[in-house]
């Protein structure tokens, strides 16, 4: 079959790098395809600055069309350095690897490429309506950018998502050469401002200032910009006013606007990039914030599967389902790491008391992307530095340094946090639970907590978790503590809760939800609402149950000093009943317990007292918390960390830093690490240890969230039951012997990483001379006038 016979006739819309490189590959493919590109700026319009491109994407743009790889990489600024200035100090990693161009020239070499294959590229016309051209050709692929009119006129069909944040920034140039990509944070009197810049040329850099709604404002910003102008016209008075601010970084050069005025950006998402036989390519489709640099990357990428995709599927349907199918994962990948960098940026004022090397660390390896051993491999020395910095040891992964909670030492800072079970039906500590905390006591981490234990019996979240309200449950914790403490001397912990609404549930089934019991008991909350539509409502609790709900927890804390724990844990999160106080999507009382925050914590903290009297000097005491709902309306930052301020003044030694499970109808934004941004705010705001938990599940990341001062300890939970050794496995892996884990002794043989296939295989040597290893570090230095690139 032909590939010309899927979309013979196609019109794109847009005659950027995107649409014009979705040309030229769909023509090479299929030289009988008519392929008419629509463009309402004129052939010679200049706009944009630089664009930086991804080795993954050099090497398919080499195998795609070698022709236009050799144009672009001829005229490539490249460097592998990062620079990070800030407090006055710069901070440099090597070995990252960049190439930059001018989007000025890459849109010249693919408009030439498209001339080449006889493309017919339409500039000064702009493209008719998109419902006349879907009627006139076979496929119409809009290229349109962010502010896309083909996404706007058929908004049923791709159901666009548009995120705007609040930070405003401002796209140059500059005719300072750069040699690195180059972060600026600065602190001035009306907050921070900084820049993202990175050479891609012999004669200009690419320098986007950007700062807080909060901060942009009180620098004068905002009075400037509403000063009218036309379209196309830059914002000229911000323009001075930045190239003062940041005079000291241009070194006498000039800041070059191009239509440049103080914009927002917009993260766009769509629920389909397809409406019959119109297809989003780009921008259009999807956006990923400037900082980690990935617009121009994504388009080109978008061209490449899209022009495939319609060579390898028999229609056109089938073409642009495998399109979207092949595209969206690589697509939400990205998104969510620029996300992150995206909130990193947005929230620079957390992070501006660091030391120069830990904030430098933290920049980098904001996006969760690149990690602790990324760097490492990148920079052994760069790392190395920061490790010093900080208290650690070159080859001392982070992960293995101690710490010091009340009067507790923990050899490291790995905690395997409250798994529950799902094993008591008798509410005793079953020989399951047994069995589970002696192997993770014995699986290296610092401290391991015992989960979801209840202070009386209708505090309990299912009919099969364990309680400590009796006698005989605390001579049975007692025996289950001896028992790990025969084998193991990691601390051991207990969580202690009250479900409150979410009780009386069976075991929770595959999708993590327990049903409402038949039989259940009285459930009790601060106001009579059901966890969802199918759970019962519960009471709203009064005074006196609630003063016994006070005395439960006081005398389960006695009961867990007399069975031996080291460690105890309160539960106010997770939509139990102490967290269902705190939140006012479930606290909708207006007595002395209900309406304004200071209420709301009026019962955890009367808890938290009456548990820190009970629970013995020097043991800590930790509070674990909820701190966003992820839900309208629900508990603000602002509000999580007066909570952890006033929890931090009632007693609690540490807070664990989850979020969400407090209402049916939340929408956390599930990922790797996505939790860990709360730990390191409250960890900021109120100088207590925090414990970062949610989808940690790697060692690479649990060194890079401590390192980069996020949190204090790191609790991984999922991937302990995948692997109750994981601590060990972590030293084993990197070679790791020393005080920061403990390999039981009838375990020791095993404390080396088994060889695997190949293991003693040793390679011969096949090259007569061997090539020298890249360097590290590596800057843009502009050729020569008259040398070739290779000099």
């Amino acid at each position: 079959m032909s590939p010309g016979r899927v979309a013979a006739r196609i019109a794109v819309i847009g005659a950027g790098p995107g649409g014009l490189y979705f040309a030229a590959l769909a023509k090479q493919l299929a030289p009988d395809r008519e392929l008419t590109v629509f463009e309402r700026d004129a052939r010679e319009a200049e706009s944009g600055f630089g664009v930086v491109f991804s080795d993954e994407t050099l090497d398919g743009i080499a195998r795609a069309d070698p022709r236009v790889f050799a144009a672009i990489s001829a005229e490539f600024a490249r460097w592998s350095d990062i620079d990070v200035r800030y407090a006055g100090e710069v901070r440099t990693s090597g070995g990252h690897g960049f190439a930059a161009l001018d989007r000025n020239r890459l849109r010249a070499i693919l408009r030439q490429r498209c001339a080449e294959l006889a493309v017919d590229v339409r500039y000064r016309t702009p493209a008719p309506p998109v419902d006349r051209l879907a009627a006139e050709y076979d496929l119409v692929v809009a290229a349109d950018g962010i502010h896309s009119g083909t996404r706007a006129a058929h908004p049923e069909s791709f159901r666009p998502d548009l995120d705007q944040r609040h930070c405003r920034y401002m796209w140059l140039a500059t005719d300072k050469v750069f040699e690195a990509f180059t972060f600026i944070v600065e602190q001035y009197d009306f907050g921070v401002l900084q820049v993202h810049a990175y050479p891609y040329s012999a004669t200009r850099s690419t320098f986007i200032v950007e700062a807080a709604a909060d901060a942009w404002r009180r620098a004068g910003f905002e009075t400037l910009a509403a000063r009218e102008s036309a379209r196309g016209e830059s914002d000229l008075a911000s323009v001075r006013r930045c190239a003062e601010l940041l005079a000291g970084h241009l070194d006498g050069h000039r800041l070059i606007p191009d239509a440049s005025r103080w914009i927002r950006f917009t993260t766009v998402r769509n629920a389909s990039w397809r409406h019959r036989n119109v297809v989003l390519l780009g921008d259009a489709a999807h956006s990923a914030h400037f900082s980690i640099g990935s617009g121009t990357k994504l388009a080109l990428e978008d061209a490449l599967a899209l022009a495939a995709a319609l060579s390898e599927h028999p229609t056109l349907d089938e073409a642009l389902a495998g399109y979207e199918a092949e595209r969206r994962p690589v697509v939400e990948s990205t998104q969510r790491a620029a996300q992150a960098s995206l909130e990193w940026f947005e929230t620079i004022g957390r992070r501006t008391g660091q030391d120069v090397d830990r904030f430098a660390f933290n920049l980098l390896t904001r996006s969760r992307r690149v990690t602790y051993g990324n760097l490492r491999a990148r920079d052994p020395a760069f790392v190395d530095a920061v490790d010093t910095a900080f208290g650690g040891s070159p080859g001392v992964p982070p992960m293995f340094r101690p710490l010091k909670l009340g009067a507790l030492e923990l050899r490291n800072r790995i905690v395997v946090p409250p798994l529950a079970t799902f094993t008591s039906p008798d509410a005793l500590p079953s020989g399951f639970d047994r069995a589970q905390l002696t192997g993770h006591a014995l699986g290296g981490a610092g401290l391991v907590i015992a989960g979801m234990t209840a202070v009386g019996p209708e505090g309990r979240a299912t009919d099969r978790c364990p309680g400590l309200w009796t006698d005989h449950q605390e001579a049975a914790w007692r025996r289950l503590v001896d028992a790990v403490r025969a084998v193991s001397d990691t601390p051991v912990g207990i969580q202690l809760t009250h479900a409150g609404r979410r009780g009386a549930t069976a075991v929770p089934g595959p999708d993590g939800i327990g049903r409402p019991l038949a039989e259940g008991w009285p459930l009790l909350a601060p106001s009579a609402l059901p966890w969802d539509a199918g759970s019962p409502v519960p009471h709203e609790a009064n005074d006196v149950q609630l003063a016994a709900v006070t005395a439960d927890f006081a005398a389960s804390a006695e009961r867990a000093a007399r069975a031996g724990f080291d460690v105890l844990e309160l539960q106010f999160g997770h939509g139990h009943l102490l967290s269902s106080f705190l939140s006012p999507l479930t606290n909708r009382r207006t007595d002395r317990y209900g309406g304004p925050l200071a209420h709301r914590l009026r019962l955890p903290l009367e808890v938290l007292t009456a548990v820190r009297a009970a629970w013995p000097a020097g043991r800590p005491l930790l509070v674990r918390i909820s701190a966003s709902d992820w839900a309208p309306g629900g508990t603000t930052e602002e509000e999580a960390v007066a909570i952890c301020r006033a929890l931090a003044g009632a007693g609690a030694d540490a807070l664990d830093v989850s979020t969400g499970e407090v209402v049916a109808h939340q929408r956390p934004p599930y990922g790797r690490g996505y939790q860990t941004p709360f730990a390191e705010l409250v960890r900021t705001a109120t100088g207590l240890p925090t414990i970062a938990v949610g989808a940690i599940s790697g060692f690479d990341d649990a060194d890079s969230v401590l390192l980069a001062g996020r949190a204090d300890l790191v609790a991984v939970g999922r991937a302990q039951l995948y692997d109750p050794l994981w601590t060990l496995h972590a030293a084993a892996e990197r070679g790791y012997t020393g005080p920061g884990v403990r390999w039981p002794e009838p375990w020791r043989a095993g404390s080396r990483k088994p060889p695997g296939p190949n293991a003693d295989r040793v390679a011969p040597r096949l090259r007569l001379l061997r090539e020298p290893p890249a360097p590290v570090h590596r800057r843009w230095s502009p050729p020569r006038p008259g040398a070739t690139p290779e000099e």
